[in-house]
């Protein structure tokens, strides 16, 4: 095989893992972020990221999880750079909980019981706010992405127990505040 056959044989390969992994990446960093535009152009940078070092990935883990520790990275790269709370800027730049609605699967049938879906969204959001960046993060991983705790401790480079530990606290702390009594 030539060069030149070889080089289009990989790129075509990594085309697939990202036509095949795009979507949970993007959602992730949206659900991080809560910016489309913010949350698009990490995305894309991921990729990029990912790209420039495609002939170093080893295969010690999935393309998934290496993957969502670049977006990882990059979340925390931008929130450090920036030096501002996550939260305040989600509040001036929110996604729309219609927007956040059609994430759901919907199986509500009328009007009302989709308005108390939203309504739910927006409270667990309001919690989720109030968590740390690493509980957060662990409780959008596994409650959004809805990747296993092995998954969470690869891509946050956290061991299981302390994933564990992380995601116990986070929904503890997210129950407490549902129930008002935060």
């Amino acid at each position: 095989m030539t060069p030149e056959a070889a080089e289009e044989m990989a790129a075509r390969g990594f085309a697939s893992i990202v036509e095949g992994h795009r979507p949970q990446i993007f959602r992730f960093l949206l659900a991080s972020l809560r910016d489309v535009d913010l949350a698009e152009t990490l995305t894309q940078e991921c990729f990029l990221k990912a790209h420039r070092n495609w002939k170093h990935f080893r295969g010690d883990s999935s393309a998934m999880t290496w993957l969502m520790r670049i977006a990882i990275n990059l979340q925390k790269d931008y929130w450090r750079n920036r030096r501002v709370q996550f939260w305040r800027h989600t509040l001036a730049h929110a996604v729309e909980l219609d927007e956040a609605g059609e994430w759901l699967p919907n199986g509500e049938r009328n009007a009302e019981q989709q308005m108390l879906a939203r309504e739910q969204v927006a409270q667990v959001w309001k919690a989720v706010k109030h968590l740390s960046e690493r509980q957060r993060t662990v409780f959008l991983l596994r409650y959004v992405e809805e990747r296993e705790l092995s998954e969470i401790a690869q891509a946050t480079g956290l061991s299981e127990g302390t994933v564990k530990a992380h995601l116990s606290r986070a929904l503890g702390r997210v129950r407490a505040e549902l129930r008002g009594t935060l």
